[in-house]
């Protein structure tokens, strides 16, 4: 299976279950990787039968959007939309990460990853 990677993505977001969270927000660094069948674009250049990164960084961004508690549930969101609206999607995987959180030490990132398939 095929796959293409959209890394790096950077927003700023106002996830967590502190309230000052949800007030000051902070960082963000989200990695989105789809499996799918290539084969079709790869012949026909054509952007309507591939996995369009453009539309996979919008999901993003607007699911990034809602405030969520837990970086777990945005994950948990962006792959279901990613599947909903990309039927040639066979397979997703997300690195979503909260730079500098607000926890007792010096830790420069905590990450979630998840991966689902039809």
């Amino acid at each position: 299976m095929d796959k293409i990677k959209v890394e790096g993505i950077k927003l700023f977001g106002y996830h967590g279950c502190l309230d000052e969270e949800g007030k000051i927000g902070t960082d963000y660094r989200i990695k989105v990787t789809v499996w799918g069948d290539l084969s079709k674009p790869a012949t026909t250049d054509d952007l309507k039968d591939t996995l369009d990164y453009v539309d996979i960084n919008r999901i993003v961004k607007e699911e990034m959007a809602i405030r969520s508690k837990l970086i777990e549930h945005v994950a948990k969101r962006i792959i279901q939309r990613i599947l909903a609206e990309m039927q040639a999607v066979q397979k997703v995987k997300i690195k979503l990460s909260k730079l500098y959180p607000p926890i007792n030490g010096d830790v420069e990132q905590v990450s979630t990853v998840m991966t689902r398939k039809r």
